[in-house]
């Protein structure tokens, strides 16, 4: 018989995993959510002439992959999480920019328009889901460990 610790102390462990692949998915749904309301703000934009038209939102569009290829493919991963946290920074400053000044919300065609319901829900859905992918993604760089420990056998090693 093996001196194996009982079920009752294994299944902490196995909740704690359970509870990081529930944040894992939590975070990369509220980033996929940021992302689709961040392309839906960017066409009314567009429409309403508050973004022209043009080779800029190339840009745009690459910054949308690199934050959908930090969500979908580096998910779990430091770069994923610095990348989701750094996308849901603009998401967070598009609802700001709106808000503010003469040619906000309600300024320009907006808010005559029939589609200024839509608008100014993308926004409010943007920044929610924009905070809260911030929030999640802070919160498992935090819980990151900073260093990765090496292996004995290396760290035991002298230069000679």
């Amino acid at each position: 018989m093996r001196n194996e610790p009982p079920d009752s102390v294994r299944v902490p462990e196995a909740r704690k995993g359970e509870s990081h692949m529930k944040q894992t998915a939590t975070l990369t749904t509220a980033s996929l959510l940021t992302i689709l309301f961040m392309t839906i703000h960017m066409a009314g934009d567009i429409i309403f002439r508050m973004s022209p038209p043009g080779l800029i939102n190339l840009l745009v569009v690459f910054i949308f992959v690199v934050q959908l290829y930090g969500t979908l493919v580096l998910a779990g991963r430091r770069s994923g999480y610095i990348i989701i946290f750094l996308g849901s920074v603009i998401g967070l400053i598009i609802p700001v920019v709106h808000m503010k000044g003469a040619r906000g919300i309600l300024g320009g065609g907006i808010g005559t328009s029939g589609q200024a319901f839509l608008f100014v829900w993308t926004l409010l859905a943007l920044g929610i889901t924009a905070m809260f992918s911030l929030i999640l993604s802070a919160s498992a760089l935090w819980t990151l460990p900073w260093r990765l420990s090496r292996p004995a056998s290396t760290a035991a090693r002298t230069p000679g």
